[in-house]
């Protein structure tokens, strides 16, 4: 066992005590489930983090942890570790990633990047970009897009995406991009930024920005659909992007950039609202929201990227996604490839986590902090 994994062990046994004698009421304690055998195989993850969005306005972002070398689940570790933080994690929590010994949280409405132990969950600092929303790493840099206006303005400026040192957590350059840009992917030393425009519907942004890492410029903006939101890479230098649409007429769609050329090659009739590359197979959920039938159409697809073809509608294969409301995160386990679906339900009471096997069959679920959404896997 590796001693970053005992660190993340002894963590867990000594927060699992502190629960019972806690005075403080301020403090939301942990609590755990097990919900699977342990993983006895040897693997290179300990486990995963959920990050739960809470509800807008209300400071109850939170983080989870499932645990592969025990099957134990544990809900809000975050705030039990760290009972001198104002607020605990803060308002409405956008994503998550670990790099190196550290994790990043980025929290949209606090306007902050909370950075934390990876394996001991304490908080070692923060960082301020207004209106964040993801972050990606490259060589010792974190790169954190932004709003950078107010939330729901529609005379926000263009956004932005400020470089962060991970050694000293200070922003180093910026970059601006287009408007209300979302996800970010890299290949090769550029830096790809879908750009959505949200908040000037009806004039949504149609936009990814390229910015060349060397310089920090944004050196083109390559043309694909209204609305961007999600973006990654495969193994072969093309991107998958998704558009939301205009939520009326112009339906959910996925569009391939070729980084050779920096254009769009193809685009799949296929609704997405996200997607996990794995291998050759990107597994693809949708909530698709329409106004004038005023309902949602939710889907499960994979996508071979190798030949660019739609494999299957629906890679739940048991009935299960029946039971799932809105599917709202996603996280496939490169070793074993099951599958797990965070269902945000009604975005206010607490999710549900789903695992699925490689096959699409439930294997268990679990209850999870108020909207569940965001993924990072653990390394041992």
């Amino acid at each position: 066992m590796s001693s970053h994994m005992c660190r993340f062990l002894l963590f867990l046994l000594f927060t699992s005590s502190m629960v019972a004698c806690r005075k403080d009421p301020a403090v939301s304690p942990s609590d755990e489930e097990y919900v699977d055998k342990p993983d006895t195989l040897p693997s290179s993850y300990a486990g995963f983090y959920v990050l739960n969005e809470g509800n807008m306005g209300s400071n109850k972002a939170s983080i989870d942890f499932y645990n592969y070398n025990t099957g134990v689940y544990k809900r809000n570790i975050y705030s039990e570790a760290n009972p001198d933080v104002v607020k605990e994690l803060g308002d409405v929590g956008n994503d998550i990633q670990v790099y190196g010994s550290k994790a990043y949280a980025v929290i949209n409405m606090s306007n902050k990047v909370e950075v934390f132990d990876a394996y001991t969950i304490k908080r070692i600092g923060q960082i301020e970009v207004p209106n964040c929303r993801y972050v990606t790493f490259y060589k010792g840099k974190a790169y954190v897009s932004s709003y950078a206006g107010y939330v729901g303005d529609p005379a926000s400026p263009l956004g932005y995406v400020a470089e962060i040192d991970t050694a000293s957590l200070k922003i180093t350059r910026t970059a601006t991009v287009g408007y209300q840009p979302e996800e970010m992917e890299i290949v090769k030393g550029k830096l790809y930024v879908a750009n959505s425009g949200g908040y000037r519907y009806p004039n949504y942004d149609r936009t990814v920005s390229v910015i060349d890492l060397a310089t920090f410029k944004e050196t083109k903006k390559i043309d694909v659909a209204i609305n961007l939101d999600r973006i990654k890479k495969d193994a072969y230098g093309d991107l998958y992007v998704t558009s939301r649409g205009d939520y009326f007429d112009i339906g959910s769609k996925l569009f391939i950039i070729d980084t050779k050329t920096d254009k769009v090659k193809d685009s799949l009739p296929i609704a997405a609202s996200n997607l996990a590359i794995q291998g050759d197979s990107a597994y693809i959920y949708s909530v698709e929201w329409n106004n004038t039938a005023g309902g949602n159409t939710i889907s499960y697809a994979i996508v071979n990227v190798k030949t660019e073809s739609i494999v299957t509608r629906n890679f739940i294969t048991d009935g299960t996604d029946k039971q799932i409301q809105i599917p709202y995160g996603l996280l496939i386990n490169p070793l074993t490839h099951d599958i797990y679906i965070a269902d945000a339900k009604d975005y206010v009471t607490p999710g549900t986590l789903y695992c699925f096997d490689k096959t699409g069959k439930l294997k268990w679920r679990v209850t999870t902090g108020d909207i569940p959404g965001h993924f990072a896997l653990l390394r041992n």
